[in-house]
């Protein structure tokens, strides 16, 4: 399967219609999946075709991996990461009421990341300091984990799950564990997620947000 940007995003809407009814369940998980793949590398789905992701890794180098900075200040490092760890919540903790994949396999020591939260509250000069120590090759492998762990949770979900609003205990381990940060930029992503039902979390974050930071982080890499 190949992507091309106009059709992702026809794809996209066609998926909020498929959601709404339980006669286009079936079709809108297999939709959903499709989507998902396209946003992730192709190993996390086992897709031939090339992806979005793949497309931004290919012919990265070091300098526009932590240097080059789009209109918003933003790394293709910081993109990637702050997708990742947004899907990794919202899917982990929101959704499945389970453990956060950054939080197995010592994820953030071996991205060697200075932020275990979405990075939100960073501003230019701070998210190019982030920049600075993050291992190319475990931010990759992190995201592959995230990716794969939301294709299982999505892969167990009835029609009904569809329409339940996030779990209020999971907005509350977010804070506990630091995951968002105490702070205005960040904070709002709270009340923003809380007001989600399962379906909506599937909308965005997990497919369209990767969206828009890959093509950020398309940008980021040409500026590098």
């Amino acid at each position: 399967m190949e992507f091309t940007r106009k059709t992702w995003n026809e794809n996209q809407k066609q998926l909020r219609e498929l959601f709404k009814k339980e006669s286009t369940f079936e079709e809108s998980i297999v939709l959903f999946m499709d989507q998902h793949a396209g946003v992730h590398a192709s190993e996390v789905s086992g897709l031939e075709g090339r992806t979005f992701e793949d497309e931004l890794w290919e012919d990265l180098n070091d300098t526009s991996f932590r240097k080059g900075q789009n209109k918003k200040g933003r790394t293709v490092a910081y993109g990637m990461w702050h997708s990742a760890r947004i899907e990794d919540i919202t899917m982990n903790l929101l959704v499945a009421g389970e453990e956060q994949v950054i939080d197995q396999e010592n994820w953030k020591e071996r991205i060697n990341s200075s932020i275990y939260d979405t990075g939100n509250a960073l501003d230019s000069e701070g998210i190019l300091n982030f920049s600075e120590s993050i291992d190319i090759q475990s931010l990759r492998g992190y995201r592959n984990a995230v990716g794969k762990k939301t294709r299982k949770i999505v892969a167990s979900l009835d029609y009904k799950d569809l329409k339940v609003k996030v779990l209020e205990s999971g907005l509350i381990k977010i804070m506990e564990l630091g995951a968002v940060a105490n702070h205005e930029e960040a904070l709002w992503l709270l009340d923003f997620w809380g007001k989600k039902t399962v379906a909506g979390i599937l909308l965005m974050p997990a497919t369209r947000h990767h969206f828009v930071h890959i093509n950020e982080s398309m940008e980021a890499k040409k500026k590098g």
